[in-house]
């Protein structure tokens, strides 16, 4: 039993260390520039949208609440707390993007193509939406990281991964994942 014990403390202590080595990694890379940040908007409670979805009025949209909008402070205090140069801030014309953009960063930019294509209402412009991603991306090009501010299944398109509610996920123009950084809501 003791050595069980003893095991179980070196396994606890080896992959703390990996795992603080790996957000070291992360920063470091973010400090550099020239990356992609992906970054699902903060908590809004919920799942898709109400039938009577206006991309004009927030008030028929799934919005951010009071935990929402703590987490997008976060979000905007993680980038200030560790410098991490940012060129552009786009975000989804969807008001729970453009919440989180605004509280995080103030100054922002809509693009459809960050759009969420989740409900059937507006899967048909998936396949667009991701060719005018790729077109912008391959374009972009900065020393600074390019972030944009969108949905889970936009994320999910581009680069594989399952996102959570706020959570930043790094990846290069090639839309390979470099890694990601969970903020708590």
């Amino acid at each position: 039993m003791r050595l069980l014990n003893i095991i179980l403390i070196i396994f606890i202590s080896l992959t703390n260390g990996i795992k603080a080595d790996s957000e070291t990694q992360i920063l470091d890379n973010l400090k550099k520039g020239g990356n992609i940040i992906f970054i699902r908007h903060a908590y809004a409670p919920g799942g898709g949208d109400p039938e009577n979805f206006d991309i004009n009025d927030c008030l028929t949209q799934r919005n951010l609440n009071d935990q929402g909008r703590e987490q997008s402070k976060k979000i905007g205090d993680f980038f200030v707390e560790n410098q991490i140069p940012i060129d552009t801030v786009i975000s989804s014309e969807w008001c729970r993007c453009k919440e989180t953009a605004f509280i995080a960063f103030k100054n922002f930019k809509t693009k459809n193509f960050l759009n969420s294509f989740y409900s059937i209402k507006f899967e048909k412009n998936k396949k667009n939406q991701m060719r005018n991603l790729k077109k912008y991306i391959d374009k972009w090009n900065s020393d600074k990281n390019l972030v944009l501010v969108t949905h889970y299944v936009v994320i999910s398109e581009a680069i594989e991964y399952a996102s959570s509610s706020g959570e930043i996920v790094i990846s290069d123009k090639n839309f390979k994942k470099i890694g990601n950084i969970k903020i708590d809501h």
